[in-house]
């Protein structure tokens, strides 16, 4: 997709150059402490047996308790700074992408936005659940290919040992905490960068993953503290089978409408829920196992922060290279879907 964009210059409309956006620069942050399955084996009725072969989890980090996500999404931002060599100040927008802010306004975007010095800069939290950081970059794309921005900062920060309840074994022994930020520029001549993007949601699967209280519908109170209701609440087998179906039809879609088979990209980056929902999306991609990303075995369910965490990791292994083409997916509350295609640049 070539967007243009018509801008006003001295009170006529004169036509722009299309605009692509790209991917500069990527900064990733995790706390050091570390949360193991042998740790959860003395808090409730699980195993490490168990737990591996359900999820493929083995440990995940944990923050603090005076480290917010905000603190998180500060770390990873400066590092992406700090790789593509400019100031906080250079930044047009920031968008975090989270479900777990540092409260419920102001948005934990203006908090990163001051830490960061980013002056100028305009913002927002965006919240979308698993999918929250394929919104961002969709979203930041699109505001570069208009020709309004050229550096838009996008964090996928969140702390979710903060909303899970470490006495049900069904969701403590999939989450942990980190934060990943991708800046997003205009690309140079000859490069593409951002391609295509297929997002979707259906809020018919509310219910099946949530935090019910803490909102406008159930604000806190004695009794929903009591009752655990500020904690995630999960239908795991529904959501089980919605995620690797949504998955996989997405990726596929929005391959076969840029003409693009599996066989085409270098590297599936999903977003890490749970080592089974990847591989049968995989599977049924009919993609090979060495071009699929999965490193939720060191961190868990991060939230936002998955696809940038593995991202990294997949450009460690040298797995990504400048020139490959890249699917972003996911699946998360909501329900939410996002694809993204991208050629790498960096």
């Amino acid at each position: 997709m070539v967007y243009s964009v018509l801008i006003e210059v001295g009170g006529l409309l004169d036509k722009a150059r299309s605009f692509r956006a790209k991917i500069t620069a990527l900064g990733c942050y995790t706390p050091p402490g570390i949360l193991t399955n042998q740790d959860l084996e003395k808090m409730v009725d699980t195993s490490d047996e168990w737990i591996m072969q359900r999820v493929g989890i083995r440990e995940r980090h944990i923050a603090e308790p005076d480290i917010a996500t905000s603190d998180m999404a500060v770390e990873a931002a400066k590092i992406a700074l700090e790789q593509r060599g400019i100031e906080a100040r250079e930044l047009d927008a920031i968008i975090v992408c989270t479900v777990t802010p540092d409260m419920l306004f102001p948005s934990t975007a203006c908090l990163v936005q001051n830490r960061l010095g980013a002056k100028g800069a305009w913002g927002f939290d965006l919240v979308a659940a698993c999918s929250g950081f394929v919104y961002g970059l969709t979203t930041a794309a699109h505001l570069i290919s208009c020709g309004s921005h050229k550096k838009v900062l996008v964090i996928g920060a969140d702390t979710m040992s903060r909303i899970i309840d470490y006495t049900d074994r069904a969701t403590c022994v999939l989450f942990g905490d980190g934060a990943g930020a991708m800046l997003i520029e205009p690309t140079e001549d000859g490069e593409i960068g951002f391609i295509d993007f297929l997002n979707e949601i259906d809020g018919s699967g509310g219910d099946a993953l949530k935090q019910p209280a803490g909102g406008s519908r159930m604000p806190a109170t004695i009794e929903s503290v009591e009752n655990r209701l500020h904690y995630v609440k999960q239908d795991g087998a529904q959501v089980f089978k919605y995620a690797v179906r949504k998955m996989y039809e997405t990726s596929r879609d929005l391959l076969e409408r840029n003409n693009l088979t599996a066989a085409d990209i270098a590297a599936l980056i999903p977003h890490q829920a749970n080592r089974r929902i990847i591989t049968g999306a995989a599977e049924r991609l009919g993609i090979s196992c060495d071009k699929v990303i999965i490193n939720i075995d060191r961190y868990g369910n991060t939230t936002g922060a998955t696809i940038p965490l593995a991202t990294r990791d997949a450009i460690q292994a040298g797995t990504v290279k400048k020139g490959d083409l890249v699917v972003f997916a996911a699946v998360g509350a909501g329900y939410t879907v996002g694809t993204n295609l991208w050629r790498w640049e960096v």
